[in-house]
């Protein structure tokens, strides 16, 4: 088994998707590959097969891969929930909820859970391609490391830094962290790679040559901008775009927590419909449908959700006769109240929420982690994953969103226009998807293959860098690592 690291410059330039690109190409030659990230950030994340969770993009990078996902793809997986502090998620379950400040300082007692998980991958590999988070050259984070160079040091794993042609000055990003990390993490450095390039790359020709000077390493590329990147689930909420020209039009509020927002990607794709993300100062504009996505932090997303005055909008849209469907943390805000008297998600204490539902939640320590398939109330089979803490009661429950297990799941109001679920994940299927849209007057485009069109993708993907790299020369760059 052999492996290579992918590190960046800074955040997001590309890392994920470069991996997902790299291990579709090389599972394409007939290697056996997985995916492998130490530890990620990110409030988008899903249920592996081993009944744990792990960032979307190591999901995605698993089915790039052909394989199924697994918690050792991604052993820590730090969520946020408020500025200064994240639910910490250990190979795949949560632990604890830390401030950030006690997390930097513990992290580094993680690191044999890492290394354990990078070897049961190591096992059943030809090639294991590891993806570093944020930017390698935050030296101030650089003690107890277990994301970048702390990995790759304890693994002597050889790296490719990865800079962002597109935000400009990546020349100087890519020699300057030559420049400022320490040399013994400089001397795994095995090549630069400049990437989302746009342009005619024979203008780049002398910025390669400077960067190979300066550095002593390759550099490959320029790999150019990737079109059908936005086809593809986005991790970090800052990707979270508008999308769709169809005259069917979906209203999504961006609340400080949004999680699992990859639910909205398979609506986004629909030629008839228009999935629009409103920001915050804006007012919900008129939409056919408002949907209220996942929260990591479901109260306070709530007050601010109140503070925005979204809800006198929310409230208007259904006294018009709009519909309204809330996904997990948004099924527990269409509710009367949301009650945490633990303080898992901080402060003990109960919230008022929308009453759209008649329906209450009581947040609970355990987290319901699953896989479900089932029958949505519109007769279609629905399948998806179940990621909460919480039990959600009351009448409207008599009228469920579906049937998994055997059980009622969510709850629709009398009308049938307020639905909610812990379903995330719903809309990649094809029948419900047809079938919801056109029970609230949109027309579905039955011949659309969601999951098709991903793994076409995906293979897109894997040619546009055989295109651009030497698949070969960067495959050379790997090593075995050394064994722990």
């Amino acid at each position: 088994m052999k492996s290579l690291m992918f590190m960046g410059t800074g955040s997001d330039v590309g890392k994920s998707l470069l991996v997902a690109g790299l291990c579709r190409a090389y599972a394409n030659r007939g290697l056996r590959v997985a995916p492998f990230k130490p530890q990620n950030m990110s409030n988008n994340a899903g249920v592996t097969a081993d009944g744990g969770e792990i960032g979307r993009a190591q999901m995605l990078q698993a089915r790039a891969a052909r394989r199924e996902p697994l918690t050792a793809m991604n052993p820590v997986l730090l969520k946020p929930e408020h500025e200064s502090g994240a639910q910490v998620v250990v190979r795949g379950k949560r632990v604890a909820s830390m401030p950030a400040r006690e997390y930097w300082k513990k992290r580094g007692e993680l690191l044999p859970q890492v290394l354990d998980a990078f070897e049961e991958l190591a096992a059943d590999a030809d090639l294991v391609l590891v993806e570093g988070a944020g930017s390698a050259s935050e030296i101030n984070l650089r003690h107890n490391d277990i994301a970048n160079f702390g990995f790759a040091r304890a693994k002597n794993l050889p790296v490719v830094l990865i800079g962002d042609i597109e935000r400009g000055g990546v020349i100087a990003s890519l020699v300057g962290t030559f420049a400022v990390i320490d040399p013994a993490d400089a001397a795994l450095i095995a090549a630069t790679l400049v990437n989302k390039f746009q342009g005619d790359p024979a203008l780049f020709e002398d910025g390669r040559r400077a960067i190979a000077e300066r550095t002593g390493v390759t550099c490959l590329g320029p790999v150019p901008m990737f079109a059908g990147a936005a086809k593809l689930p986005a991790e970090d909420a800052l990707g979270l775009k508008s999308g769709g020209g169809g005259p069917f039009r979906i209203v999504v509020p961006r609340l400080p927590r949004i999680a699992n927002f990859d639910d909205l990607d398979p609506l986004r794709q629909e030629p008839g419909v228009s999935v629009e993300i409103v920001e915050p100062g804006r007012q919900l504009p008129p939409a056919d449908l408002i949907v209220l996505p996942g929260s990591k932090a479901t109260r306070a997303d709530l007050r601010a959700l109140f503070a925005q005055g979204w809800d006198a909008d929310i409230l208007r849209h259904r006294r018009h006769g709009g519909a309204v469907l809330g996904i997990c943390g948004g099924y527990q805000m269409l509710g009367n109240t949301i009650a945490d008297p633990h303080g898992i998600e901080g402060e003990p204490g109960e919230s008022r929420g929308l009453s759209l539902l008649d329906v209450d939640t009581v947040l609970a320590p355990h987290k319901d982690l699953r896989v479900e398939s089932g029958t949505a109330a519109n007769g279609a089979a629905i399948s998806g994953y179940h990621m909460h803490m919480g039990v959600t009661e009351g009448s409207d429950r008599k009228r469920s969103f579906a049937t998994v297990g055997g059980e009622a799941e969510g709850a629709i109001s009398p009308d049938r226009r307020v639905m909610g679920t812990y379903l995330h994940g719903l809309f990649a299927g094809d029948a419900f998807r047809s079938a919801f849209l056109e029970g609230i007057g949109a027309a579905a485009d039955p011949s659309h293959n969601y999951d098709a069109s991903i793994d076409a993708t995906l293979d897109a993907l894997a040619d546009h860098l055989a295109r651009h790299l030497d698949l070969d020369a960067l495959l050379a760059l790997a090593r075995s690592p050394t064994r722990t």
